[in-house]
């Protein structure tokens, strides 16, 4: 990304083991992968540190020419500070020649930049849309931040603020920053050059403006993606204040190979084998009987964090041949009909002998498993949690404890 002739012959491979995200851009929906979709965001599995570097071994047998190992989510990866910096601290241990690399919004960027330095990452690429929060307040819903959930209006000086000065320390300890800049027609297009400017004050290294590619699903989906010739207009002003990257593909999560090179079935299949390797666990005898899906709570489609009360939709997976799938987003019955929602969810349900949330009211609970419906309150990644149910593992390590009586969405509390 950092090099337009080195890219040409030399690859990287995206580790998936940011799952989480501390902000929401109006422009992004990370619920679904689909194989023919490149774009941030998107990732056909979730890794833990231990399953990463498995996959990274295998992945170099098959790919020599990969020297760059990155991190780009498929969420943030300083909202999930503990996991990237193990899987970079291992990949730095048993690959110590490697370029290590990460993409962040740089919330949560700061406390982590000394830790960084000190394992060697070299590269590092923040995402900055706004440097005016009247503009910021259009690009995103809402902001997390320490225990606190924001909405955008205040949200979004907080990112600014802790975005500029995580950037300053990341200079500050000679590391290479590229900043991207996501170009939605009619919200940010006209705020290219303050942001150009701003991010070189601060000793940016290159800057990538970025054309928006409609996401379905998200609120922004209806904006027209920019054609070549605006971005090449947009990218003249951006110019004048910091070199241009032109050569980005805005590679998925779990990216491989050289920049633009087509997702590979046989690499996915590959992680998403590594994703089903527990340490030190040994696989029971998986569900059986009429019921074989399994339905899932979840804000983004990435965690089982959405109590069912304010679930919209109930994410379905099945198992074949070995293989846990997403079937599709079912939507749940209207709230307002009481008792009778909860009848009605079960029949939605009947083809689901186990239902993962992270809360359920008592009446719900009872109607559900009254039908034969297996109810797990947990916290976790939806990947690791839908295998563990189909093995027959324990999920006793991510049932969730209550700390109040909050039945808020799960995103933490003021």
């Amino acid at each position: 990304c950092f090099n337009e002739k080195a890219h040409r012959h030399f690859g990287r491979v995206h580790l998936p083991v940011a799952p989480r995200c501390n902000v929401q851009c109006r422009y992004c929906n990370r619920q679904f992968d689909c194989v023919n979709e490149s774009r941030p965001g998107v990732t056909s599995a979730v890794l833990a540190p231990h399953q990463a570097l498995i996959y990274l071994e295998n992945i170099l047998k098959k790919k020599p020419n990969i020297s760059v190992v990155g991190i780009a989510g498929p969420g943030d990866p300083m909202a999930n500070a503990e996991e990237t910096l193990a899987t970079l601290s291992g990949v730095r241990e048993k690959y110590p020649d490697m370029l290590l690399c990460l993409a962040t919004n740089g919330l949560n960027l700061g406390p982590c930049v000394d830790r960084l330095a000190d394992i060697g990452v070299s590269h590092v690429t923040v995402t900055v849309n706004a440097v005016d929060p009247a503009i910021g307040e259009r690009m995103y819903s809402w902001v997390r931040y320490g225990r606190r959930v924001y909405k955008a209006e205040e949200g979004v000086r907080i990112l600014m603020e802790r975005q500029q000065e995580a950037i300053a320390q990341v200079k500050a300890r000679g590391m290479t920053v590229k900043v991207n800049f996501i170009v939605i027609p009619g919200i940010n297009d006209h705020h290219v050059e303050a942001v150009a400017s701003r991010m070189a004050a601060l000793g940016v290294d290159r800057l990538n403006c970025v054309a928006y590619r409609p996401a379905p699903g998200s609120a922004f989906e209806d904006v027209i993606e920019p054609t070549a010739a605006f971005m090449k207009d947009i990218r003249a002003v951006a110019e004048k204040h910091l070199p241009q990257m032109r050569h980005c593909t805005r590679c998925r999560a779990d990216a491989v190979g050289l920049l633009g090179d087509a997702p590979d079935m046989r690499l996915m299949n590959m992680m998403r084998a590594c994703a089903s390797i527990q340490k030190g666990v040994s696989a029971a005898p998986a569900h059986t009987g009429d019921r074989h899906c399994v339905a899932v709570a979840s804000l983004e489609g990435m965690l089982v964090n959405q109590h069912l009360g304010e679930a919209d939709k109930l994410l379905i997976y099945k198992e074949k041949n070995g293989e846990v799938h997403l079937v599709e987003a079912r939507d749940t019955p209207e709230k307002g009909s009481c008792g009778m929602r909860w009848q009605q969810m079960a029949e939605t349900l009947s083809d689901c002998h186990t239902l993962l949330v992270s809360g359920i009211g008592e009446n719900p609970k009872q109607a559900l498993a009254a039908t034969g419906i297996d109810i797990k309150v947990i916290d976790g990644m939806i990947d690791e949690a839908v295998r563990a149910v189909y093995s027959g593992q324990s999920l006793r390590h991510m049932i969730r404890r209550e700390v109040s009586a909050c039945s808020g969405a799960g995103m933490g509390c003021g």
